[in-house]
């Protein structure tokens, strides 16, 4: 068995510099927008979440942002998650891409789905949506990417399998 050196780190204590922040805090300029595109699976790790998170923080830091939900992604858009009954909050965390998405929505983002993973691959309705959800055409992904290169906007792009 291996030794182990060192002493525990005591509960509350920092183990690196959360203070040292390294580049500027860029705030969007009039008109900016930002464009957030994620095919990922839900919970398969932590690429939906914290990219919800960094969605959030886009639109906080005055940018006009819209979320684009793609592949297995669009079921995070689901509004029939729940157990045992639609909306129970089964294990902790269980509703954390509702409650986020919602966040982005209250707090003036664009939600996008698309329809085709949704339906063809996955038997999700739009009407299973969450309200706000606006889904689309498969053909809609490409062109919301061409939109926001026309735009010049910041895009940001995460494929997960």
């Amino acid at each position: 068995m291996a030794d182990i050196v060192g002493e525990r780190v005591p509960k509350g204590s920092a183990i690196v510099d959360y203070d040292d922040k390294v580049f500027p805090d860029v705030q969007a300029e009039a008109g900016e927008k930002a464009y957030v595109f994620m095919h990922t699976v839900p919970f398969e790790g932590s690429v939906g979440i914290v990219n919800m998170l960094t969605t959030t923080r886009l639109i906080r830091k005055g940018f006009d942002v819209s979320l684009v939900l793609f592949g297995p992604a669009s079921l995070m858009a689901s509004a029939t998650r729940g157990f045992p009954n639609v909306g129970d909050v089964a294990f902790p965390g269980h509703m954390n891409y509702n409650n986020q998405l919602q966040t982005i929505m209250d707090e003036g983002g664009k939600v996008y789905a698309c329809r085709f993973s949704a339906a063809a691959l996955y038997g999700m309705r739009e009407v299973d949506m969450m309200e706000g959800v606006i889904p689309v055409h498969p053909r809609d992904i490409a062109d919301a990417a061409l939109t926001a290169w026309r735009e010049k906007a910041f895009q940001m792009n995460t494929w997960n399998l």
